[in-house]
Order: structure tokens, then sequence, then C-alpha cells
């Protein structure tokens, strides 16, 4: 008999959570990595005002990208060698619930990590990037590439390069979430009118739910494969 679907992404979502507050090395790593990469943006672009202004959301995202792919590698990694994957897939769960509740931590892991980012950022720009607006944006965007990340990651734990091969991968697939996050948080910050840029936030909702669907029917064949 097949544990409830929720039970079992809860209980996933609670076990990664207490293992990352035992050990700290998730999150540490993934913003120790997203601190490093801000720092080198801001040093670079320190002689160009202009360029430093306009670069803002760019610099934002390209470093919640690359932090979210350490964590996604290392999330998906810890579980394949202590075995966890496996006994996951062989107890009597639905494969869509394992998906899911990796979906969530490495989410979690991810929000995080940008939402801490964001008072780092707006005192080395001086940019007003503690708004509701740009938080939603960070939120669906975060969570687009979480999606998509989870699925590629399981895939590619399974190989030996799978530190280079899933970037490789994911990027392509994640740029849709990617364009229209970085547009989007560019507009808002210009403090553009609402209506010149409201398609961004709808277009990335609707890529989420689209990255959602699919990952949740091909979870169970790349899984197996």
């Amino acid at each position: 008999m097949k544990t409830p679907f929720f039970q079992v992404v809860l209980a996933i979502v609670r076990k990664d959570l207490q293992a990352e507050l035992r050990s700290r090395e998730l999150v540490s790593s993934m913003l120790m990595f997203a601190l490093l990469s801000v720092l080198v943006f801001s040093f670079a672009l320190e002689l160009d005002r202009l360029a430093r202004q306009e670069a803002i959301s760019g610099v934002l995202w390209v470093t919640v990208i690359f932090a979210s792919v350490l964590g996604l590698n290392r999330s998906l990694a810890a579980e394949r060698d202590a075995g966890n994957l496996d006994a996951m897939l062989l107890a009597p769960v639905e494969r869509a619930a394992v998906f899911f509740g990796k979906l969530l931590g490495n989410f979690i892991f991810a929000l995080t990590v940008g939402l801490l980012l964001l008072p780092l950022m707006a005192v080395l720009y001086n940019a007003p990037l503690l708004q509701g607006w740009l938080l939603l944006i960070l939120f669906l965007g975060t969570l687009g590439f979480s999606t998509c990340g989870t699925l590629l990651a399981a895939m590619t734990v399974q190989t030996r390069t799978r530190e280079s091969l899933l970037p490789i991968v994911l990027l392509p697939v994640a740029l849709p979430v990617l364009l229209a996050a970085v547009n989007a948080s560019t507009a808002i910050l210009r403090a553009a009118p609402l209506n010149d840029w409201v398609t961004w936030p709808q277009i990335l909702a609707a890529v989420d739910l689209i990255y959602m669907v699919l990952c949740y029917l091909l979870f169970s064949f790349v899984i197996e494969e």
C-alpha cells in the first residue's frame, strides 16, 4: 500500500531541512559563493556608475542561478552517495511525491539565499531591492529554476561529470525563466510604469506552471533511466 502523496512530500522536505540544520553545509556553501560573486561584480563595475546601476538585476539573477546550480548538484549528489535516492525509489511511494519533495527543499534553499542577498546588494549598489514586486519576481524565478533544475539534477546525478554537465543542460532549458525574471526586475528597478512590464510576471508564472507540469510527467521516466 502506497504512503499518501502529501505525507511523502512533507517527509522529504522535513528530512532535507533537518539535515541542513545539522550540517549547515548546503546553504552556507551557496551563500558564500553568492556573496563572493556579488563582491566580484561590485568591484568590476566600480569604475562605471551607469553600467553598475544598469547591471543590478543581471548581477542578482546570475548570482542566484549559479548558486542554485551549486545547491542542486550537492543536494542530489548527497542523496545518491548516501543511498537515499535509491531507497526512496524502492519505497512504496509515488515517484511524483519524491520529485515534489526534493523540489520544495531545493526551492527553499535557493529562495533563502536570494532573500539574504537582497539586503547586501541593496547596500552595495545603493538600489531599492527590498520591494514587494521584486520579491514576487524572486519567488517565481527561483521556483521555475528549481523545478527544471530538480528534474535535470536527478538525471545528471548518475553521471561522473555531473558538476559540469548540469549547468550545460540546465541553463538553456531555464532560459525563458531567466529572461522573464531579468526583464521584470530591470523594469521594477527603473521604476517603469506598471503597464510596460506587467506581462513579464505573467509570462514567468505561466512558464513556471508549464515546467512544473512537464517535470511532473517526466520525472518517473527520467529517474528510471
